[in-house]
């Protein structure tokens, strides 16, 4: 299990079923549902207002998560990839976050998107539902369909037969004892 702490009153609050890797941060006002998965090294810190983390949404290793007052929410089903950084932004259903791409501050993303890799999303960007955006600073690239929407629908149900491999190992575990 991770390095769970609270700050300043506001313990994270932990769903039993959600995987923590054992050198994941997760730090204040932070909710994470049932399913997910918070991977090797990833930081969440719910310091200066909140992370919310849908259900079987995966944060890989070495994902930092912040936020200002407004709060950084990441829906259900959602995959962010290796060292990505979220930043007081939304990120709509069943999307994708490549790996070392950085979505700044009031950022949205659509619903069954995906930001390429490496790319960065603008503070103040809206992007809508079924596109791929890419670059620095990103931009929509082409509507996502075929086996690349396939791919990003069904994508969070791989990282649950993962976290079953890992726990079965007795590597992580589920939050259990850290809830409420």
């Amino acid at each position: 299990m991770g390095l769970i702490l609270e700050f300043n009153g506001k313990k994270p609050k932990i769903a039993e079923t959600a995987f923590i890797a054992p050198n994941a941060t997760i730090i204040g006002d932070v909710v994470i549902e049932d399913g997910v998965s918070i991977w090797f090294g990833a930081v969440l810190r719910g310091d200066e207002g909140s992370i919310f983390i849908g259900a079987r949404s995966s944060i890989q290793d070495n994902c930092v998560i912040h936020m200002t007052d407004e709060g950084t929410f990441v829906d259900e089903d959602v995959t962010v990839g290796h060292g990505a950084i979220l930043h007081n932004c939304r990120i709509g259903r069943s999307s994708v976050i490549g790996m070392n791409a950085v979505v700044l501050d009031n950022a949205e993303i659509g619903q069954e998107s995906v930001v390429a890799a490496g790319s960065v999303v603008l503070a103040d960007s809206k992007f809508p539902s079924r596109i791929v955006v890419g670059g620095i600073p990103a931009k929509k690239l082409k509507d996502l369909e075929g086996n690349a929407l396939w791919w990003v629908q069904q994508g969070s149900k791989e990282y649950q037969k993962l976290i079953k491999h890992y726990t079965q190992q007795g590597i992580g575990g589920c939050a259990g004892e850290n809830t409420e």
